[in-house]
């Protein structure tokens, strides 16, 4: 049976939504941890997001806040959504047939992000993370964020393919398939 186009739509929506979202919570994990090594405070660099909103001070905030955590939370995971859709539609008109592959598109798309968010973006909407972080842990932040799409794409491709299955499962279920080629 055909889908639709508005079915592939979508399809694609949802595969972007929970793409992104693995990313988000991922790539938030790694940026708390990056900033803990750096000896500043945890939620700085999420609450450094909401710059756009608060101003470049938002970036010394290390204690949660709605206005600083909140906002900068929602405004990484809308962002990481924002670049699941243009890696999920990749996915989907080019298969990868290995884990590596996979990891390499992945790679790729993190890659356009960092050269968006640092080199196209006016400084109000960049991430932040340099008003934080090294360059060095800034580098590690999209390895982390490569690392959450694809992890979001193992999740995601068992969300389409299988309503039966269950997210602890969608991981090593894609990993078999990637291995068996």
């Amino acid at each position: 049976m055909k889908m639709t186009t508005e079915n592939k739509w979508s399809q694609l929506g949802l595969s972007a939504a929970v793409t992104g979202t693995v990313a988000a919570l991922v790539s938030a994990a790694a940026l708390a941890a990056l900033a803990r090594a750096e000896g500043k405070g945890a939620l700085q660099p999420l609450n450094a997001t909401s710059h756009w909103a608060q101003g470049d001070a938002a970036a010394k905030v290390e204690l949660p806040s709605a206005s600083h955590t909140l906002v900068g939370f929602a405004t990484h995971h809308l962002s990481t959504i924002f670049w699941a859709a243009p890696f999920e539609a990749w996915l989907a008109l080019n298969p990868p047939r290995t884990f590596i592959n996979l990891l390499r598109d992945a790679f790729v798309m993190s890659g356009i992000a960092f050269a968006v968010d640092y080199g196209a973006t006016p400084k109000r909407f960049t991430p932040g993370w340099e008003l934080v972080l090294s360059k060095k842990s800034m580098f590690a932040s999209y390895v982390w964020l490569a690392f959450g799409l694809a992890a979001g794409a193992l999740v995601s491709d068992q969300v389409r393919e299988s309503t039966r299955g269950t997210w602890r499962d969608a991981i090593p279920q894609r990993l078999a398939r990637l291995t068996r080629a």
